[in-house]
This record gives C-alpha cells, sequence and structure tokens, in this order.
C-alpha cells in the first residue's frame, strides 16, 4: 500500500469555495501540494489539520511568500510528481 491516502493538489485562492471545501477532506493520511494561487494558503497552514502540507517553491517565489514557509515543505517539479507517485489517488482543485 502507498504511503499517501489522498493527495490534494489545490491552484486555488483562501476566498475561493473549492479552497475551503478541500481542507475539509483532507485525511490524516493525505497530503496537500499548494500550487499557483494555492500558494497565498500559506497563511492558513495551521487549517490543514493533520495533512502534510507541500508548496511549490517556483510559484512561491514568484508570489513573493519565501517567508510564509515555515510550516510547509516547499517542492520543486520533480518531487512534485514523486509526491504524486506515492498517493493511491489525486484530487485536483
Amino acid at each position: 500500500m502507498n504511503e499517501l491516502h489522498t493527495l490534494h493538489i489545490l491552484n486555488k485562492t483562501p476566498d475561493h469555495p473549492r479552497f475551503g471545501e478541500c481542507l475539509g477532506m483532507l485525511g490524516p493520511d493525505d497530503a496537500i501540494v499548494l500550487i499557483e494561487n494555492g500558494v497565498l494558503g500559506l497563511a492558513a497552514a495551521e487549517g490543514f489539520h493533520s495533512a502534510r502540507v507541500y508548496a511549490l517553491r517556483d510559484d512561491v517565489a514568484a508570489r513573493g511568500l519565501s517567508g510564509s514557509t515555515q510550516a510547509t515543505s516547499l517542492v520543486d517539479y520533480s518531487e512534485w510528481v514523486g509526491l504524486t507517485l506515492q498517493a493511491e489517488r489525486v484530487i485536483s482543485w
């Protein structure tokens, strides 16, 4: 069995309804990757419960958020692909 149950890929801003829906669906064996405008939700990292939180390094840098990543692991594109291979399923939000 894979290490991750579900990998959630979130590209919505925190004010988008799907951002909250995604947070509500996170399970204890899940992980979330914040990409594109989803990285704007880094300030809400404590709302991700016990899920592992990752953010795409290039998107964080592009939005000037490098100082907001203490509760988050930054990943590059190849590490993101590796996470998808570890997951039983992947959901894009």
